[in-house]
């Protein structure tokens, strides 16, 4: 990005994160959190490979991107499946010729007591939640290494730092701490390759799959953050556009925990 004497400090400071010209890969990015980062990411310039498994909510989000002016395609995947992760790799060169972000945000999540979760419960949860992250990591982290360049933001949760109440949730829990160090792991090991990898670590965000209004939850998920509310996705989805751009060119291994304070208590 030019950084030319003309420029002003507020120009230099916007090239920063200005994403034209780069591509990102987001899985779960058909809805929720996913989408909503996939949209702050075409904002910022990069080209989108929008990825999931509903094909009419992925074509749909694709629509709007470009409507937006944003250049966008949806590839169809089962992220928990390595052949169709070297599939999207592959459709997401073809489309748009490189790939410099990989934003791991699939997941789920299954409340229980530890005593009542089943063992397809546990792999359900670890399959997503983490088997995915490592697998999309490993194939198109071989690609960073290989160009010598590349950012992954994997999205953890503030689960992984503590134990949420009044749903427990362990297999949850144990995915996203996993998440955190695995983040570590690979940004130590390659970050001499100029392949740089944080996590985000939301706490309680308003989505379709969050139900953050319910009286139920509101005693320990409002009351007890310090802003007494949750979250909204594009209060998030910035957080996504700082990791991946050249904001934060000396961040890497790092958890961006974005939780309205709770995790301060």
């Amino acid at each position: 990005m030019s950084t030319s004497a003309s420029q002003t400090a507020s120009e230099r400071l916007a090239a920063r994160f200005d994403l034209t010209g780069r591509v990102a890969i987001v899985t779960g990015a058909t809805r929720g959190l996913g989408e909503g980062f996939a949209r702050a990411l075409s904002a910022a310039g990069a080209a989108i490979a929008v990825v999931g498994r509903d094909e009419q909510a992925g074509h749909s989000v694709v629509a709007e991107l470009q409507a937006e002016g944003g250049r966008a395609t949806f590839v169809r995947a089962d992220v928990t499946v390595r052949a169709d992760v070297e599939r999207l790799l592959k459709e997401t060169l073809d489309a748009f010729g490189r790939v410099d972000v990989l934003v791991n945000n699939a997941g789920t999540s299954v409340h229980a007591d530890s005593l009542a979760v089943t063992p397809e419960d546990w792999r359900t949860v670890m399959s997503l939640n983490l088997d995915a992250v490592w697998t999309c990591s490993q194939v198109i982290g071989a690609h960073f290494v290989q160009a010598g360049s590349g950012v992954m933001v994997n999205i953890g949760s503030m689960s992984g730092i503590i134990v949420n109440r009044p749903q427990w949730q362990p297999a949850y829990n144990a995915s996203k701490a996993a998440v955190h160090h695995l983040t570590r792991s690979l940004a130590a090991e390659w970050a001499p390759f100029g392949v740089r990898v944080n996590a985000l670590a939301p706490g309680y965000m308003r989505t379709d799959m969050a139900p953050v209004d319910d009286p139920r939850f509101h005693r320990q998920w409002i009351e007890d953050a310090p802003m007494q509310r949750a979250g909204e996705v594009d209060e998030l989805a910035p957080a996504v556009v700082f990791l991946a751009s050249d904001a934060s060119s000396f961040v890497t291994g790092s958890v961006l925990v974005a939780d309205g304070g709770y995790t301060a208590f």
